[in-house]
């Protein structure tokens, strides 16, 4: 059986620590952040972790399983 290639889409999106949690990176850090308070602005600049079944869906589909 040939190898399972990875879906690079998700992979470059996320990433998988080594005890298996999932981390994204936070929205909104390009543009307009003058008005945002800099407790914000240091919030967004943390990666953050996915949580439940969005998790495992993702550490499935990182895998193609077409």
């Amino acid at each position: 059986m040939p190898k399972l290639k990875t879906r690079k889409a998700i992979a470059k999106r996320v990433k998988i620590t080594g005890k298996g949690k999932v981390l994204r990176r936070r929205a909104g850090q390009n543009h307009f952040n003058a008005k945002e308070s800099g407790k914000l602005i240091r919030k967004k600049r943390r990666d953050k972790v996915v949580e439940g079944v969005v998790a495992k869906n993702i550490k499935t589909d990182i895998v193609a399983g077409l």
